[in-house]
């Protein structure tokens, strides 16, 4: 009887495997359905990131003032990497994300020169680790019309926040993928420049968003007025790979594979 129920056991193991396996397959599959990351390399690109940030930061969210030109550029964009979404059925850009690099004596990362009283942690702070292993991750832009279901015109949709009233974490269908495919875009590049260790500026509903999915920033600091409410996050390659559900370690997996091939090797 031990025998088969042991056999038994061995069965519904290997079972519950194939059907996880089966589903992280289903969502990476989804996103790279109607999604695809790109990294802005040419002016072209980066002209468009620097147009959906004027959208929302400017014309939306009035953030920043309102520019002739219509693009949304700052200091440290000389020292960042641009990531884009593009929306395969209309190659329209659905949403952008920069990784902030400084490498030079004098280049900060935003977060240093706007809000570095609000980092209070004795051990992940900028200017206690080595500037080539540290990068910021910021501008996180949606645009508008790929804001229009019902749940997505909620305060912070634009910078990535999941209505918690619609999503739950047992909903991962229903999660914006934008946003998160953003992150996980950045991210891949973190990786392939030999970056490991990430700061942002975000609100604390985005980060209990990225939660959901076992993306586990460590805030670092108090919640501040900042454009709305935003705190001090970090998070590291480890934390990001222990904490990641299996569910989005493929899709980030494949994400990787498809950033890594628009990158100099």
């Amino acid at each position: 009887m031990g025998l088969f129920a042991g056999a038994a056991d061995k069965v519904n193991r290997l079972w519950k495997s194939y059907k996880k396996l089966r589903e992280a397959a289903s969502i990476s599959n989804h996103f790279a359905k109607y999604l695809a990351p790109k990294v802005a390399t040419s002016k072209e690109l980066q002209q468009e990131v620097f147009k959906i940030r004027h959208n929302v930061y400017c014309d939306e969210l009035a953030f920043e003032p309102v520019k002739p030109d219509g693009l949304e550029v700052d200091e440290f964009d000389a020292f960042s990497v641009h990531c884009l979404i593009q929306h395969i059925a209309t190659e329209a850009y659905a949403g952008t994300i920069r990784l902030v690099t400084p490498r030079e004596e004098g280049q900060l990362l935003p977060i240093e020169k706007y809000c570095a009283d609000a980092i209070e942690h004795p051990e992940f702070t900028p200017d206690k680790l080595d500037r080539t292993q540290i990068c910021e991750l910021s501008r996180l832009a949606v645009p508008e019309q790929f804001r229009r279901r019902k749940f997505d015109t909620h305060p912070g949709a634009a910078t990535g926040v999941i209505n918690e009233e619609i999503y739950s974490e047992t909903e991962l269908r229903c999660f914006p993928f934008i946003a998160i495919g953003l992150y996980m875009s950045a991210a891949s590049i973190a990786f392939k420049m030999g970056i490991n260790h990430a700061f942002v500026m975000m609100e604390p509903r985005l980060a209990r968003s990225m939660g959901f999915i076992g993306i586990k920033f460590i805030k670092i600091g108090p919640t501040i007025e900042y454009h709305g409410q935003r705190a001090p996050y970090y998070i590291n390659a480890e934390l990001l790979m222990k904490s990641l559900s299996p569910s989005f370690r493929m899709m980030l997996k494949d994400i990787k594979n498809t950033i890594n091939k628009q990158l100099p090797s």
